[in-house]
Parts: structure tokens; C-alpha cells; sequence
């Protein structure tokens, strides 16, 4: 069973269509990078598969059955959601902040300390230094490994990223984005990451869906991206180009 399938799906707000015609499925234990320019429609992708928002029109299922048809609340509890900053309560301490869905769920007390102190310690930050810290006590790098940390809190199978590492400097970003392929490798979720970054969809992606306008450019491995014909490829693969990332060939 697929983790997760787009099936001509239609998003529209009033005249405007953000989603076109999106068709595609999404493996268990696979990163798919949603790659786009702003407004391609990524973070609406993002966004229908946790049921935030339905589709005007076709279907999103998630472990075979439509979002349309879950409980919202389980369907959410059910899917780690990480975006810039952590998206932490800033009145919460680190400790609380990623308990809390266990809370909701119920989990006793020494679990969700357990979890806690487990979860701190596999993002790199040590359970008695960070856990009673508040978010303003953390720095932009601290937050993001705690909003990871939460998302995994009550162990879902499906992770979403939305630009979680965009606001953050280059080194940091860097050292995330190699934690969260650290942590691919030893948890196998699956997960679905957006970004409008090129050199990080190479980097993390086992599968990139790139978006245009709406529309499904692409959707392939990196090494197919790369060879990609399409014109929204090719101006990805100028970036890449300009960076020194792939040789001038690859992007003609």
C-alpha cells in the first residue's frame, strides 16, 4: 500500500487554481522533495495530505483511505509536521513542546518523559541541558532539531517538512540537513519535504516531484532530474550549473 496518493487532484481558491491535475503516489519509507518556485503549490500539496485543507476536486488517500474520509484529528496526530523555526509554543518548555502530542494521546507520564529524553538525545541535544529550556532560550538551530524532535514524539510513519531549514544560516543548514539524513537511515519514515532550494532537493531527496504553476513538471530521482528536458528543469539545473554543482552538459 502506498504511503500516500494524489489522485487528480484539483485545489482552487475562488477563479484561481493552485493544484492542477496532481497525480502521484508516495512510497512507504521514501523522501519526496516537492520542488518549486513560490507559489507553485507546494506547501498546498504539503497541507492536503494531513487534511488542513481537502481538494476541490479528485482525492488524497493516506494509507489507502481518503483524507476526506479520516478523522481530522487522528489524521493529524498521525503525521509529524515540522516547519520553519519548529513552530514550538513559545510558553511551553522544550520538554512540554514535544510531549504534547503524547499528551493529547494519553501516554503516562513516565513515557512521555522517557520519549522526551530519548527524542532530545537522537537530534543532538542533551535531555538535562535543553529539556526545561523555553524556545526563546534556544537558537534557531536549537529550535529546528526540537521541532524535529516533536514531530516525532508519538512516532508517526509519515513526516512532513516545510522548509523547515530555509530561515536558517548556511552552516546550520547544513548540519540539519545531514541530521535528517541521519535520522532517515535509522527510522525509515516516510517523508515529504518542501523545498524551493535545488542543491538541498538533490540532497535529501530520494524522489523529487518538481511543481510549476500548479502542474507536475517532473517527478523522478535525482540522477533523472538532472537529464530532465523540461524547461522549469532546466532553470532548477542552471542554478545548479552556476553553483558548480553539475557540469554544463547536464543542464543543456
Amino acid at each position: 500500500m502506498k504511503a500516500v496518493e494524489f489522485r487528480d487532484v484539483h485545489f482552487r481558491i475562488g477563479e484561481r487554481t493552485i493544484l492542477n491535475h496532481l497525480t502521484l503516489s508516495i512510497e512507504q519509507g521514501e523522501t519526496l522533495v516537492l520542488l518549486g518556485r513560490s507559489g507553485s503549490g507546494k506547501t498546498t500539496a504539503l497541507r492536503l495530505i494531513n487534511g488542513m485543507i481537502l481538494p476541490s476536486a479528485g482525492e488524497v488517500r493516506v494509507d489507502g483511505k481518503s483524507t476526506a474520509e479520516w478523522d481530522r484529528v487522528r489524521l493529524r496526530r498521525g503525521i509529524g509536521y515540522v516547519i520553519q523555526e519548529g513552530g514550538l509554543f513559545p510558553h511551553f518548555t522544550v520538554e512540554r513542546n514535544i510531549g504534547l502530542v503524547p499528551a493529547l494521546e494519553k501516554w503516562p507520564a513516565a513515557k512521555i518523559n522517557e520519549r522526551v529524553a530519548s527524542l532530545l538525545t537522537s537530534v543532538s541535544l542533551a535531555p538535562g541541558e535543553f529539556a526545561q529550556r523555553l524556545p526563546r532560550e534556544l537558537s534557531g538551530g536549537q529550535r529546528q532539531r526540537v521541532g524535529v524532535a516533536r514531530a516525532l514524539a508519538a512516532d508517526p510513519q509519515i513526516l512532513l517538512f516545510d522548509e523547515p531549514f530555509g530561515a536558517l544560516d548556511p552552516v546550520t543548514r547544513l548540519d540539519l540537513q545531514r541530521e535528517f539524513l541521519r535520522l532517515r537511515a535509522e527510522l525509515g519514515k516516510t517523508s515529504v519535504f518542501v523545498t524551493h532550494d535545488v542543491q538541498e532537493a538533490m540532497k535529501l531527496a530520494t524522489r523529487i516531484a518538481l511543481l510549476h504553476e500548479g502542474d507536475l513538471a517532473f517527478i523522478g530521482a535525482p540522477a533523472e532530474f538532472e537529464a530532465s528536458q523540461h524547461p522549469e528543469a532546466h532553470a532548477f539545473l542552471d542554478v545548479l550549473h552556476e553553483a558548480g554543482r553539475v557540469p554544463r552538459e547536464h543542464a543543456e
